[in-house]
């Protein structure tokens, strides 16, 4: 079975700025992504006025990712609780405050801009 990875809407976003097929590398490194419904509705609202959010929107219909309700109606505090129950899940963030939330759960950084790397 292969490990799972938890995306936020920050993530997804940088990577989409620094051009990084971010599906292409987890999948490479073997990792299933895991999208919270609530990150979805956080794209579609950014949509309206961020072409990186409508692309995002795009790459996930494409991809077609493993998606998640976290039954919360912010992503973060959902995101921290799912991490929380299961320390096997890496978290894919860029947000301080919840990998600072999140600690020994694995998770996926960027590096120089360019890829991703496994930490943990």
């Amino acid at each position: 079975m292969a490990r799972k990875v938890i995306v936020d809407t920050n993530f997804i976003l940088s990577c989409i700025r620094n051009r990084i097929d971010f599906f292409e590398e987890l999948k490479f490194m073997g990792l299933q992504v895991l999208v919270p419904i609530q990150v979805v509705k956080e794209l579609e609202k950014l949509s309206f006025k961020l072409n990186e959010a409508k692309f995002a929107l795009k790459l996930l219909k494409e991809n077609k990712p493993e998606e998640i309700d976290l039954k919360v109606s912010y992503a973060d505090e959902g995101i921290a609780r799912y991490c929380a129950r299961d320390k096997h899940i890496i978290l894919a963030s860029l947000d301080k405050a919840l990998q600072e939330k999140v600690l020994g759960n694995p998770r996926i950084l960027i590096r120089n801009k360019k890829s991703l790397e496994l930490f943990g």
